[in-house]
């Protein structure tokens, strides 16, 4: 499998390329490695940019900026955040599998379960560029239409890639939106902690 595909038709006619993925027979490492840690560059580097070159503003006040080494390190910390949080996404998926009566044998569930959390996340991943413009109002709206259709590209694609019934495929699928919740609120949670550890933020002057 090329590195990135499938990317940009999952956005533009998902349907199809779910089909495609679930008739290619990789490893669930493959899939992983040759999308993950190229996308998750997007929202890491893109916020390092736009958070000390750009800046935001709140409110009526200055712009507001960060230091480049404490960018670099909240961006670096981001970045594996993404790629632990989706590669977790998948071994969840992976493991409620076969309540849901996902069939054969482990290692293309496996590779199934993967590459179902891999490419429901890639509108958020590509949304990251988003970034490059740090106002609040921005990132919120666009970031959120993104997860929207992460939602979306799960109810669709699970019925397609696991070929199980719609009844079986809206039960897991709403399983996987609530695990993914938790793991953003997780996520959130060992944020706060980490800032209070003293990595947070530093201003420029």
């Amino acid at each position: 499998m090329g590195i990135l595909q499938h990317t940009l038709g999952i956005l533009l006619h998902p349907n199809t390329e779910w089909q495609a993925i679930r008739n290619e027979k990789n490893s669930f490492i493959q899939v992983f490695l040759n999308h993950v840690p190229f996308l998750a560059l997007i929202p890491a580097i893109c916020a390092y940019v736009g958070v000390t070159q750009v800046g935001w503003v709140i409110g009526n006040g200055d712009v507001v900026r960060l230091t480049p080494v404490s960018a670099a390190s909240l961006c670096a910390l981001t970045y594996a955040a993404l790629l632990a949080g989706i590669y977790l996404l998948g071994e969840f998926i992976n493991w409620m599998s076969k309540t849901y009566g996902v069939q054969g044998d482990d290692a293309t569930r496996h590779y199934e379960s993967t590459a179902l959390a891999v490419y429901v996340s890639t509108p958020i991943l590509i949304a990251g560029f988003v970034m490059l413009y740090p106002q609040l109002w921005l990132v919120t709206a666009v970031i959120g239409l993104a997860a929207a259709y992460s939602v979306y590209l799960i109810y669709q694609g699970i019925p397609i890639l696991m070929n199980i019934s719609k009844e079986q495929a809206f039960m897991y699928a709403t399983s996987v939106v609530t695990v993914g919740l938790v793991l953003l609120v997780t996520t959130l949670m060992a944020t706060v902690v980490i800032w209070g550890m003293g990595v947070g933020p530093v201003y420029v002057n």
